[in-house]
């Protein structure tokens, strides 16, 4: 009992150098007004540390609360209004899962026939779901895990530093971090709201475990989350020192999977990981525009809910910058959900014809 308490402190305490770090980047990004500062500040300076090979702990137990606590926050935004517009995304879902049937093509072929990777490692590495889902999956392969979660690492972040720069492109939106008031930043709600949130994150965990739901720990507090809001039970919301602490977490847990990567050992799969980022983001681009025209959503909603990246991480921007995120999260649990599925009859067929 001792020993367990004593390996979880010194667990705790390495991350320490870990959090400060990560929003020191977030303070800084902050300080300068870049949008999503709290996320791509601590994300950008951990990620050029860990390619400097300063080791720094990842942040897993901690990841795993936050999933939770973002999965609240997303369910959030299922207001009653939403539960009228349900029936209007039934469009939207099958462009979305028609792109992603063509990203899948092109980010596999890219990796088996100009990376040279194996089969099962360039069909991991294509694969547009989440990091974590998709390395969990590639375990059980003979998959090169390193390739894998590089290539997912390296997508999400040109993602998140291409993505912001669209959406001023495209207007309308605003990326510019709100002026928060030392009062807001304190808030926080009521015992009674407390109560309801936690016990959406906590219930909402145990039934996405229960559930097997893809990504568990995010789409069960979002499922329980959201009834609780689209019924008008709960209008309390996630405060904005949590939900900036969250962020931070996301950030540093991305880019501290750059921790031994060699630049002489991986340039050409980093090269066709970057390439392949910007040709994905090129077609989710199409597809958000078809989606636009077909369904009236903003280019803005559609491009965040078809672009292939980490349910959590598109999810957040979308949240954070107030574009339509009970329709960007519902569509990545719909494409992680259709991957998972499709992965075990995909390999079935290939084994079959070899």
């Amino acid at each position: 009992m001792i020993d367990a308490l004593t390996v979880r402190f010194k667990a705790g305490w390495r991350l320490v150098p870990t959090t400060f770090v990560g929003a020191s980047g977030g303070g800084l990004a902050y300080a300068a007004d870049m949008p999503l500062p709290w996320l791509l500040g601590a994300m950008l300076v951990t990620a050029v540390l860990s390619l400097m090979n300063v080791r720094l702990s990842p942040p897993r137990a901690s990841r795993k609360v936050v999933l939770a606590v973002i999965g609240v926050m997303l369910g959030s935004a299922f207001t009653p209004n939403v539960a009228g517009n349900l029936g209007d995304w039934g469009a939207s879902l099958v462009i979305m899962l028609v792109g992603t049937l063509f990203m899948t093509g092109v980010s596999v072929w890219l990796s088996y026939r100009v990376a040279g990777n194996s089969l099962a490692t360039a069909i991991y590495s294509g694969m547009p779901g989440g990091i974590s889902t998709v390395t969990l999956m590639a375990a059980d392969s003979d998959a090169d895990l390193r390739i894998v979660g590089l290539t997912h690492a390296v997508r999400i972040l040109v993602l998140l530093l291409v993505i912001p720069l669209i959406l001023n492109t495209i207007g309308h939106v605003n990326l510019e971090p709100g002026t928060t008031t030392l009062a807001q930043w304190l808030f926080m709600p009521s015992i009674g709201e407390s109560v309801i949130l936690v016990g959406a994150g906590v219930g909402g965990a145990w039934l996405g475990l229960c559930l097997r739901l893809p990504n568990p720990l995010l789409f069960g507090p979002v499922l329980v989350s959201a009834a609780l809001h689209m019924t008008g039970v709960s209008e309390a919301a996630i405060p904005p020192m949590i939900a900036a602490m969250a962020q931070i977490v996301i950030g540093v847990s991305i880019g501290v999977r750059f921790l031994g990567t060699t630049l002489a050992a991986m340039r050409l799969n980093l090269v066709v990981s970057v390439f392949q980022a910007f040709i994905l983001i090129l077609i989710a681009a199409v597809a958000a525009w078809l989606g636009h025209v077909v369904t009236g959503y903003s280019p803005a909603a559609t491009l965040l809910a078809y672009v292939p990246g980490g349910a959590p991480e598109l999810s957040l921007v979308a949240l954070s910058l107030g574009i339509e995120p009970a329709f960007v999260t519902s569509h990545h649990l719909l494409r992680i959900s259709v991957l998972i599925l499709a992965m075990p009859l995909l390999f079935a067929c290939i084994r079959k014809r070899n």
